[in-house]
């Protein structure tokens, strides 16, 4: 009975995102990439590859549960195609709504995710730079 309870509470948004695997993967080369530790010890790593001002490509890894997988996947799927000023505006609290089951205790699983993204969009400009010569 227990199973089908699961199947039951959450929404369809939230059962696509922890079950979808296409975007858990490391992307080679990334323009950005991002790592995140909760302190229940889950892990996210995000990569985003970028074209101009636009996220072409983003996927990620982790060694989380199922909530942190969830929101992991939102992330990338909501920031694919978007600009990178879009995606440094995404919040927690939106990925948590999108999710509509997401339940509150697991909060600080989309707040990794999003801390991940924005480290990765922070080490752009870091991977992009050429490096500099000691002369």
């Amino acid at each position: 009975m227990g199973d089908l309870d699961f199947w039951q509470k959450h929404s369809l948004s939230f059962l696509e995102m922890a079950l979808q695997a296409d975007k858990r993967e490391r992307l080679s080369p990334a323009s950005g990439y991002g790592h995140a530790q909760g302190t229940c010890g889950d892990t996210v790593e995000i990569f985003i590859q970028v074209q101009g001002d636009f996220i072409r490509n983003a996927s990620f890894e982790t060694n989380g549960c199922l909530y942190t997988i969830a929101c992991a996947n939102t992330v990338v799927h909501w920031v694919e195609g978007r600009s990178l000023q879009d995606a440094r505006n995404l919040e927690p609290v939106s990925v948590f709504d999108y999710l509509e089951t997401l339940p509150q205790e697991e909060f600080h699983c989309a707040e990794m995710a999003v801390d991940a993204l924005r480290m990765a969009l922070a080490s752009i400009s870091r991977i992009a730079a050429p490096p500099t010569s000691g002369h």
